[in-house]
């Protein structure tokens, strides 16, 4: 599985708990490293796609790999501590599979993980 998040904490907190769980993780610290990343890690299962980015942020970078044939049915979860209105609507528009808000609660988001990994 991929995290792409420009704050380190988050990746942090969230690689020691997925690692728990038995996941590889990979990282990339922005939308372009993200590509990068999925370019040469054809196995990843799911990505974990914080929206508040610099450079390009989650919006973007999803657009980008759902226009990829090869990444077209990969599960995104849109990751967002701006949990505004319109958002959700904003990152499902941008390509992403689902949306969960800052602080993750680590149980949801790993039954959110579970429920579009099975599906794929």
């Amino acid at each position: 599985m991929l995290i792409v998040d420009d704050d380190i904490r988050n990746v942090f907190a969230l690689t020691s708990v997925l690692e728990q769980h038995g996941l590889s993780v990979l990282y990339a610290e922005n939308g372009r490293e993200g590509i990068e990343v999925l370019e040469q890690h054809d196995d990843v299962t799911v990505v974990l796609m914080d929206i508040m980015m610099p450079e390009m942020d989650g919006y973007a970078t999803t657009t980008a790999i759902r226009r990829m044939p090869q990444f077209a049915g990969l599960p995104i979860i849109a990751l967002t501590a701006k949990a505004m209105k319109g958002d959700r609507e904003k990152a499902i528009d941008s390509g992403a599979s689902d949306y969960v808000t800052k602080p993750v609660d680590p149980d949801h988001l790993l039954g959110v993980m579970e429920q579009w990994m099975r599906s794929e």
